[in-house]
């Protein structure tokens, strides 16, 4: 029995077929990025959720992964509420304009 081996696009999201593959990838990269915050933070979920003003049961599901009930704004916005700027940059298709890319960039 040999075994094949195939390498993933990046995105596991696209890797399984998911038709909003790119905007999940995105929600992933924001809620883990804001899980890291709340622990250097040292917040229980209940002082998180009051501070990004979400229920602490909606903040729990984010933070396992459950978020497709929380778009991509709100999600910027807990990060602004917990003290990161965020900057959304639009550009050019570096490849060609059918191949245009949503990607998110952590600064420091």
């Amino acid at each position: 029995m040999s075994e094949q081996i195939e390498t993933g696009s990046g995105n596991v999201y696209e890797d399984l077929g998911f038709f909003d593959a790119a905007e999940m990838q995105v929600k992933a990269q924001l809620a883990t990025k804001i899980a890291g915050i709340i622990r250097a933070k040292h917040l229980t979920q209940i002082q998180a959720s009051e501070l990004l003003g979400i229920p602490q049961p909606k903040l729990s599901g984010m933070l396992r992964g459950q978020f497709r009930g929380i778009s991509e704004a709100k999600m910027m916005e807990c990060l602004i509420r917990l003290g990161r700027d965020v900057e959304i940059v639009v550009g050019k298709a570096r490849r060609s304009p059918h191949k245009a890319s949503l990607k998110v960039r952590f600064a420091g």
